[in-house]
């Protein structure tokens, strides 16, 4: 702590034991249960119809020509790179700011992640340090809208356009997310989406992965249940027994129809759920203005921000206490919170292959070591967001 006392475990907490806010918790409602409960009574639980209908659904809501469903984020940005012919040899640019698994899913592909810092401000690569770390290995940029903020795509693509370089987006953030007037995941060869628990929409695990390419929707179907041939799910059917080849060494990477039920109706309040988030920042932001934190910047003029995250941005000479401290005074108020995220580089296992130095990403580790992601979720009512307030004024106002 620096100079600001911590509430004492023994005054009273604005939220009781039993009423714990959890971090990023879901909106379910009861269509998602219902459809969950016909679809266990169906007896077709595996990827079937439901998963079917989830991809078309999303295919039409992102206005793209195929859209195909996957068991987590992850597995979408692994399968994307593989499609791509991204492997051994290759070197794919991506942030320093983000989860592991945009890091990760260029590993398992065989190629080699190179990191570019972040820009200071909305917390997405930096375009102008790109083309230095440019060589002649690489094949590929894999982009991240950090918290649901658009990327500057204009730059990014012309920068990719100059080199030859593939795109793939990284749109775990960003569902609703435009950039004049374009959405997420179109701008790339393919665009990636998460809808894990805390995610924007929620199939409790799972992805998609959209493309214009038939060829390319095609070949990460095929990968992504275990290299069988297209469709290889329907020989179970009532059309009578098909006969699948095994055509590649695939994963299994296939979405389930339960989680397919849960994201056909999350997607009908995909719009309703982005409103109420909307009223939460703007609540939070007219909280903690004027409090000694940096809150995040408006969106962009011609983009339109997904509000995935609400993050702030503790400096302990600034607000007179750690970050790691408030975070645990938040979660001893029973509130629950997140860190999105360490930068890359902090990892030990980034450091010891790569030899990576948190000091070489100056912007990307402030961030990490600062941020802290306050309960953003459609799901919080009024009083919720009223207790979030109360608990981060107290802490920084001591």
């Amino acid at each position: 702590m620096v100079g600001k006392r911590l509430m004492s475990d023994k005054e009273e907490t604005i939220r009781s034991k039993n009423n714990f806010l959890v971090f990023g918790s879901p909106l379910i409602q009861e269509d998602e249960i219902n459809e969950v409960v016909a679809t266990l009574r169906s007896g077709w639980i595996g990827t079937g119809p439901k998963v079917a209908k989830l991809e078309d659904v999303f295919r039409r809501y992102k206005g793209v020509r195929n859209a195909v469903a996957v068991n987590s984020g992850t597995a979408a940005l692994h399968l994307a790179c593989l499609a791509a012919e991204i492997g051994p040899g290759d070197e794919v640019i991506t942030t320093a700011m983000t989860f592991c698994a945009s890091v990760n899913a260029i590993i398992h592909s065989g190629a080699t992640p190179v990191l570019v810092d972040c820009d200071e401000k909305t917390m997405n690569i930096d375009p102008s340090m790109i083309e230095e770390k440019i060589s002649p290995k690489t094949k590929a940029m894999l982009i991240v809208h950090f918290a649901g903020r658009p990327c500057e795509m204009e730059p990014l693509m012309d920068i990719a356009k100059k080199h030859g370089l593939i795109v793939i987006e990284d749109c775990a953030h960003a569902i609703e997310t435009e950039y004049h007037g374009k959405q997420a995941g179109l701008f790339g060869l393919l665009g990636c989406f998460s809808f894990y628990a805390t995610k924007n929409m929620t199939t409790g695990e799972g992805g998609m992965i959209i493309t214009e390419s038939d060829d390319l929707a095609a070949r990460v179907k095929v990968l992504a249940l275990h290299g069988m041939s297209h469709d290889a799910w329907k020989r179970f059917g009532d059309e009578g027994y098909k006969h699948y080849q095994v055509v590649e060494c695939g994963f299994k990477y296939n979405m389930m129809d339960i989680q397919a039920s849960l994201g056909i109706h999350q997607l009908k309040r995909i719009e309703d759920n982005w409103k109420r988030r909307n009223q939460i920042w703007d609540r939070y932001n007219e909280a903690f203005r004027e409090l000694p934190v940096a809150i995040p910047m408006e969106p962009e003029p011609g983009t339109r921000h997904a509000y995935h995250l609400y993050t702030i941005l503790v400096d302990a000479t600034m607000a007179k206490i750690h970050r790691d401290a408030f975070l645990d005074a938040l979660t001893a108020q029973h509130i629950g919170v997140g860190v999105h995220y360490l930068s890359i580089p902090e990892h030990p296992y980034y450091q010891k292959r790569y030899g990576w130095r948190p000091e070489n990403y100056p912007q990307a580790m402030r961030i990490g070591r600062q941020t802290v992601s306050l309960p953003f979720s459609a799901k919080l009512t009024d009083d919720d967001v009223e207790d979030v307030i109360k608990v981060v004024r107290k802490l920084l106002k001591g």
